[in-house]
């Protein structure tokens, strides 16, 4: 008797013990593991197009990251916007350009994101301004935007957010895609399409100036089309993610000053990133503005970066933030 329970007593403590063993490399695994998802030793950073002004703002920022966090960072161009969130939604990159209003709409699960909700993206802060520009040329004959009316027109690449901003500045003057022409082409392909014939015009959601519309500037007397103030007005009460913007004159040779609406662009990352990564991220932009050679890099400011964010702000960022004295709005 004593030796079957001394027999059960070993057996139970063998099986306590590989019980035990298994949790212990399981906790370091999962440690591990974690680990290896706060310190990545790669990054993506999603852009847009090349002819955008996400893809070089994106470049600089990317060789900023690696060289003051030691982290190999990539930019990669992308369908911009709604593409950038769904990507980072399934965990395929790291940080993402956006536009505040496609950010607000993956948030909410509205338009292209219904139903698809990202619930695992966060800000970094808002950069600048994303201008509405309607490209056409003088010689289309175009001078209003209901002058589209019939017309082949370009309303961004699919899964970028110049699609909605067409749609509802179409809807303040009265008018849908049913009554357009409607091509879904990149920032290069629609200038390029302008150029040869094929499309007349094209909306185009970008910093200004626009590298594809100042190539187009080169061979073509460029227009943009002007937005009445009593349409601005309407659209900014029905979508106050909108604010009133203009083109200055001199940009693209223009002769005179184009009122125009713009939402603003911005950077977001997965809310997984370690408060550490994000802080040395926010940090390396922020501080090594002087290193990024775009006109766009100007208008970047941290004091700004909490303006009009409209998601909530990862907290290595506002770590950072909160450092300077800089609260959101």
């Amino acid at each position: 008797m004593k030796k079957r329970s001394l027999l059960f007593t070993t057996g139970l403590l063998l099986i306590v013990s590989l019980f035990l063993s298994a949790c212990s490399n399981e906790a370091a695994n999962d440690a591990n593991q974690s680990a290896e998802r706060e310190t990545p030793k790669f990054i993506s950073l999603l852009t847009g197009g090349t002819g955008g002004t996400y893809y070089p703002l994106g470049g600089a920022f990317a060789n900023i990251i690696s060289e003051k966090t030691g982290i190999e960072t990539n930019a990669e161009t992308s369908g911009a916007s709604a593409e950038n969130l769904t990507t980072l939604k399934d965990g395929n990159a790291e940080i993402a350009f956006t536009q505040t209003d496609i950010a607000a709409y993956a948030k909410d699960g509205e338009q292209m994101f219904e139903n698809v909700k990202v619930d695992n993206v966060q800000a970094i802060g808002t950069l600048y301004r994303e201008t509405i520009q309607i490209v056409t040329t003088k010689k289309s004959g175009i001078k209003s935007i209901e002058d589209l009316k019939g017309k082949k027109v370009s309303v961004g690449a699919p899964g970028s957010g110049v699609v909605p901003n067409a749609e509802q500045i179409l809807e303040v003057h009265g008018m849908t895609f049913a009554d357009i022409a409607r091509k879904d082409l990149s920032f290069d392909e629609s200038t390029a399409g302008i150029q040869d014939g094929t499309i007349d015009a094209a909306f185009v959601t970008a910093g200004t100036p626009t590298g594809a519309i100042e190539g187009l500037s080169a061979t073509e007397d460029i227009v943009i089309l002007p937005i009445a103030q009593d349409k601005i007005d309407a659209l900014i009460e029905k979508y106050p993610y909108y604010i009133q913007d203009e083109v200055p004159k001199g940009t693209y040779k223009l002769a005179e000053t184009v009122p125009t609406v713009a939402v603003q662009a911005m950077l977001v990352v997965r809310k997984d990133l370690s408060e550490d990564l994000v802080y040395d991220i926010t940090k390396a932009i922020f501080e090594n503005l002087d290193q990024v050679t775009h006109a766009k890099a100007k208008m970047i400011k941290a004091e700004n970066a909490l303006r009009g964010v409209g998601i909530e702000v990862h907290p290595g960022a506002l770590k950072y933030f909160n450092e300077k004295g800089i609260k959101a709005e």
